[in-house]
């Protein structure tokens, strides 16, 4: 299978200034896919700009025609199923049927306290997520839902007409774990990953690819357990936060190499970040478009 690039773009400019620009450009260079993060702020863009996630796909969707657009990813960090769902119908409308939800557990960022709560603990998140997304699959393809939930609960919950693409939209969910693994088995139309976050630091990139194959395995084991082939998602893998780092954006070579080794574990699309100067995310532009540009036919 062709591999896919796509690329991600940060909501850290107003629209008009340089906003639109960059998702047009997008389309143009020929990705695949451009997704944002859906987030309140993020690291260490939190003293600067940053805009809604939702939003900006809206307007993203009106300004393109033919690139998929999608989230990487929501949580239920301060999203609820029953506003979520509303949001992407109205969304999935707007583009034409070319949203992808991007959708995981949630972290103990800045997002995670913003309403003033503390952290959930890791198996609350997991807890809550295991509700979010069952729950957000049934309102995104039925017609009125009610459910009551230890966490989550709709009450004749109305999403009429529905998706434009059938079933529901895709979901691309992002889990490493046991259990997001399952659920991305049961909902996913996708699954997403960013490598192990416990060797971002030390690591090697020879560790990493060794660890996302470990990923792809249980992943194949939690399909197999329902008797689902694996090949029916796509795996989708994050890039810059792998040991790598920046360097695959380094050089049209140091791409290829790098996309081919994951090519080969069974990985369909990658995601770049569009280069953000003085950011984690900073790289050369004019090697980005080339990478965006001839990368695939280099991969074959």
């Amino acid at each position: 299978m062709t591999l896919r690039l796509s690329t991600v773009i940060l909501p850290v400019h107003r629209w008009h200034e340089g906003g639109r620009d960059r998702w047009l450009r997008a389309e143009e260079l020929g990705f695949h896919a451009a997704y944002t993060y859906d987030h309140l702020s993020w690291r260490s863009f939190r003293d600067g700009p940053w805009f809604g996630a939702l939003p900006t796909l809206t307007a993203a969707a009106t300004a393109t025609e033919r690139m998929r657009l999608g989230t990487l990813v929501t949580s239920p960090n301060f999203r609820h199923p029953v506003t979520l769902a509303k949001e992407l119908i109205s969304l999935d409308d707007i583009s034409g049927g070319r949203v992808t939800l991007g959708i995981g557990a949630g972290g103990n960022g800045f997002d995670a306290t913003v309403l003033g709560r503390e952290p959930w603990t890791p198996r609350e998140r997991a807890d809550r997520f295991g509700e979010f997304l069952p729950l957000l699959d049934r309102l995104l393809t039925e017609d009125a839902v009610t459910l009551r939930g230890t966490h989550y609960s709709a009450d004749e919950a109305r999403n009429i007409p529905g998706c434009v693409q059938r079933p529901r939209l895709p979901f691309a969910v992002a889990a490493t774990g046991p259990r997001g693994l399952k659920l991305a088995a049961r909902h996913g139309q996708a699954w997403v990953t960013t490598g192990d976050p416990k060797i971002f630091e030390e690591g090697t990139p020879e560790q990493s690819v060794e660890a996302i194959r470990g990923q792809i395995e249980r992943l194949g084991k939690a399909c197999a357990e329902i008797g689902r082939d694996t090949a029916e998602l796509d795996k989708i893998l994050l890039t810059g936060f792998t040991p790598d780092r920046g360097r695959p954006l380094e050089s049209l070579d140091a791409f290829v190499d790098f996309a081919g080794r994951h090519q080969e574990l069974g990985v369909t699309e990658i995601v770049i970040h569009w280069p953000i100067d003085d950011s984690d995310f900073a790289a050369d532009q004019a090697v980005f478009e080339k990478i965006a540009t001839e990368a695939v036919a280099r991969l074959g």
